[in-house]
């Protein structure tokens, strides 16, 4: 069985030997609902790469302290996989985080498309990032994730322009597309960007202006995917194709 996995803020300067200190709401369902106790094993670590096997030595209300046996530090994974999910209706979207944050994906990029059902304004805005960053955070933990993925701001159909021109490899998927994802050639270092559009598709301004960024429009097959699982069979297919699945 797999140790139970939870997150702190830093884990900068930790050692073996050293006693980490978990607290709030992390701490809190270490002790009050998984019920660890003083002698348990435990993994924490800082969603940046650097995690801790420990022994828990304290238990307090909303503390765990946690003796470190084994410190390591994993890279960041490369080829780096950016989603920029178009706004999804109902919980699709957290679906959509959660399930690319398993395979994965190092950002995912809320997008306003002009066809998208969903529309975030004011304070739902607020309130459905902090649901799609905690969707994440579970999810990382949950995988075993050393890194956990970026949950970006709400963006613009200008900023994902911007961000597909800075991009090594950028691909939109649009199911009238000429070209197969299976003809994108991706090798294990830069940064790939993937454009999910909404359930009513992308407009013609918005396919125009993601080809003149740089991005290749793309088919995934003869079948047309949700837009909460495109973009998962998307990055599959290419990671597949990289050391990283190898």
């Amino acid at each position: 069985m797999s140790l139970p996995v939870h997150w702190v803020a830093s884990l900068a300067g930790a050692r073996v030997g050293a006693a980490v200190e978990l607290e709030g709401d992390e701490a809190h369902h270490a002790v009050a609902v998984r019920r660890l106790r003083a002698g348990e094993r435990v993994v924490l670590t800082d969603g940046r790469g650097t995690t801790v096997t420990g022994t828990v030595s304290e238990t307090g209300q909303r503390r765990l302290v946690v003796t470190a046996d084994e410190v390591w530090t994993v890279p960041v994974p490369a080829p780096a996989f950016t989603v920029v999910q178009a706004l999804p209706k109902g919980d699709r979207g957290e679906l959509a985080v959660e399930v690319l944050t398993e395979i994965g994906v190092a950002t995912i990029v809320p997008w306003a498309a002009g066809r998208s059902v969903a529309v975030w304004r004011g304070e739902r805005t607020a309130k459905s990032l902090a649901r799609w960053r905690s969707t994440a955070r579970e999810a990382a933990k949950q995988s075993r994730r050393a890194w956990f993925p970026d949950v970006a701001d709400l963006a613009s159909t200008e900023e994902v322009v911007s961000l597909l021109s800075s991009a090594d490899v950028a691909v939109v998927l649009h199911e009238a597309a000429d070209r197969s994802l299976s003809d994108v050639e991706v090798t294990d270092a830069g940064s790939i960007v993937v454009v999910v559009g909404p359930e009513g598709g992308l407009t013609d301004d918005e396919v125009a202006a993601f080809a003149a960024a740089g991005a290749h429009g793309v088919r995934l097959g003869t079948e047309v995917l949700r837009t909460s699982t495109a973009g998962v069979a998307a990055v599959s297919a290419l990671l597949a194709r990289t050391s990283r699945w190898g």
